[in-house]
Order: C-alpha cells, then structure tokens, then sequence
C-alpha cells in the first residue's frame, strides 16, 4: 500500500522561503505522477504542481518562477521549493500520487498525503 507522508511546513512572514517534504513508501505504478495540492479555508483544492516518473515539471501560473518541484535520485523524497511567499499561498498542502499522465484534477489522484498547514503572514 501506498502511504504518502508530508512535513516542512509552518508560519511565516511573507518574502520568506519554505521547503516541503513528501516521503513515498513505494510507487504503485511503474509510470506515476505526484502532484502538488493545495487548499485554502473555502475554497476548492487547486493543482500547484506535478512531476512524473520521467522527471517533467508542470506549475500552475500563480507559483511558475517561486515554487521548484524536485525528487531525490531514489524517487522517494518529493520536495517543493516555495521562494517569495505571500500570504495567498496560505492553505494546507497535500502530495498526491496516481497514474502517469499528470493532470490538474484532484479527483484523478487515488493516493493522498495527510497535508501540512503552511501560513503566511503579512
């Protein structure tokens, strides 16, 4: 079974940098794609950021040039870079993992982590 278990976030002030972790205990497809959610209180969970097996990168508009998605040689850690955050990024994260191709929809992923709160303050 596939567990997915995130940590690094916390309460910052805006400008700050922060780095998220997401540690899989295996891959349950030989070609996946981890994506990157976030959720903030009211609104719907938005796709941030995918990578997959072959090692291509997608971000969404508001974190493309602040946000850096990165997996470990052994393709076990998931690690997000979040330079120059503002309050807007506030919400909790989540990595999620399914099937290859990568998509922008929540629903299209089986396998969640439990989140980490990130909260920035002006």
């Amino acid at each position: 079974e596939l567990r997915l278990v995130e940590s690094g976030g916390g309460s910052v002030q805006a400008g700050v940098s922060l780095r998220l972790s997401c540690v899989a205990s295996r891959h349950h497809f030989e070609h996946y794609c981890m994506g990157g959610f976030r959720q903030a209180p009211g609104q719907e969970r938005e796709g941030v950021e995918t990578i997959d097996n072959f090692g291509r990168k997608n971000y969404v508009d508001s974190v493309q040039g602040r946000f850096t998605i990165s997996q470990d040689n052994a393709k076990v850690t998931l690690s997000l870079q979040m330079n120059s955050l503002t309050p807007e990024d506030t919400a909790m994260y989540y990595c999620a993992e399914d099937y290859y191709p990568c998509t922008w929809t929540s629903y299209d992923y089986a396998y969640w982590g439990q989140g980490t709160q990130v909260t920035v303050s002006s």
